[in-house]
């Protein structure tokens, strides 16, 4: 393993780790000053094609990189900062398509990322009162096409 390589990796060990591949290239660059953005995007590339990082698209900006691969696991997003927390729920990992949904795909995972406001943005959109909570039931959907 290079010393770019380990940086990309060292970086990104951690509980609730999201990072940007910018964001890890900033603080790769602090281990290792000559580590180019172009050697962080295909160590990552490489991390998650080996099943070691999963890519997240929030529909908020740049993709962010979660080391927690190994434990199934959604997202919880903030449409107001952009902070990502891990979400284990087990209610949630029951999600199925019925077979006239699928499209003629083989289905072989799930990526679900529930959006809201943390609790430091619901509160101040409420003047300090602290925001409700919505259930997975209750959340827009998007039409089918």
């Amino acid at each position: 393993m290079t010393p770019q390589r380990r940086a990309v990796a060292e970086v990104l060990d951690g509980v609730h780790v999201h990072l940007t591949a910018e964001a890890v290239h900033d603080a790769a660059q602090k281990r290792v000053p000559e580590i180019s953005l172009a050697t962080v995007y295909n160590t990552l590339n490489e991390l998650v094609t080996m099943g070691e990082v999963l890519e997240v698209a929030t529909g908020n900006g740049p993709k962010r990189y979660d080391p927690n691969a190994r434990l199934p696991h959604h997202h919880l997003v903030c449409t107001s900062c952009g902070t990502l927390r891990d979400v284990f729920s087990v209610r949630s990992d029951h999600v199925e398509l019925a077979p006239e949904d699928r499209h003629g795909f083989l289905v072989t995972g799930m990526d679900i990322v529930f959006h809201g406001l943390c609790p430091a943005c619901a509160a101040s959109r409420n003047g300090g009162a602290q925001g409700s909570t919505v259930s997975a039931g209750t959340v827009p959907r998007r039409p089918r096409r």
